[in-house]
């Protein structure tokens, strides 16, 4: 007789770009997940092998984790943990993301609450950026908890049944992938549910790129694709 496969409740998909060379403060993070969580780590032609794969693996051994390689993209990354989890709901991070066991005992306690949510975190950014970044972090949880729109570095969680109505992440678009998968849940009427605990995330690209060029870009991209989609909702256009 074949031993019975308990279902995870959680997957963790953590794209890793061609540009990564290690986990940073995630690696201890994800140590704090529930017993029998499983995690992906996708991986792109670009970074194989992956530096210190041996040695995370070791780290992360009381978990199920897998190691994947996709195209480079990361939508197509995204969706190939996706393919690959066993879990009931799937938690997307990013690899310069951060989190405390408070954050985990919130997202499980919303999780059990709202199953059928479309589930995000606040934003916090590390201090590894310029000072003005706070009114970055402002205005993302200003837009996400009023204007409903989280972005992809607050940690969408979701049953996996619902990540599969949704159809994945669009992966023939430039940017945003994120973005767009969040206004396809609320077409689809998805409650959105936001968390009371941050989830950390890097802020050094605006260190690096300029804070102020940085800021306008992504506030013209999002303006941009936001517009067609906040129509669609409105016109009740989108998918039952």
């Amino acid at each position: 007789m074949e031993p019975v496969t308990q279902t995870p409740m959680l997957s963790v998909i953590i794209p890793l770009g061609p540009e990564e060379t290690d986990l940073g403060r995630l690696q201890g993070d994800l140590q704090l997940l529930p017993a029998g969580a499983e995690i992906l780590l996708v991986c792109c032609p670009d970074n194989q092998p992956f530096p210190h794969q041996q040695q995370i693996s070791a780290t992360l051994s009381r978990f199920s984790i897998k190691w994947l390689v996709s195209v480079t993209g990361r939508a197509k990354q995204l969706n190939c943990g996706t393919a690959a989890a066993k879990g009931r709901f799937l938690w997307y991070l990013h690899v310069d993301s951060g989190f405390g066991p408070l954050l985990i005992q919130n997202l499980l306690r919303n999780l059990n609450n709202q199953p059928q949510g479309f589930h995000f975190s606040p934003l916090a950014f590390a201090h590894d950026g310029p000072g003005l970044i706070k009114l970055n972090q402002w205005g993302a949880n200003l837009r996400s908890r009023w204007l409903g729109v989280p972005f992809g570095d607050q940690g969408f969680c979701l049953s996996r049944e619902n990540m599969q109505r949704l159809g994945g992440y669009p992966e023939q678009v430039a940017y945003g992938e994120d973005h767009l998968l969040l206004w396809k849940a609320r077409q689809h009427g998805l409650v959105l549910c936001c968390g009371d605990q941050a989830l950390l995330t890097s802020a050094r690209k605006y260190r690096c790129k300029g804070w102020g060029k940085l800021t306008l870009l992504y506030q013209h991209l999002w303006l941009r694709q936001a517009l067609p989609q906040w129509w669609r909702c409105l016109t009740k256009k989108g998918e039952p």
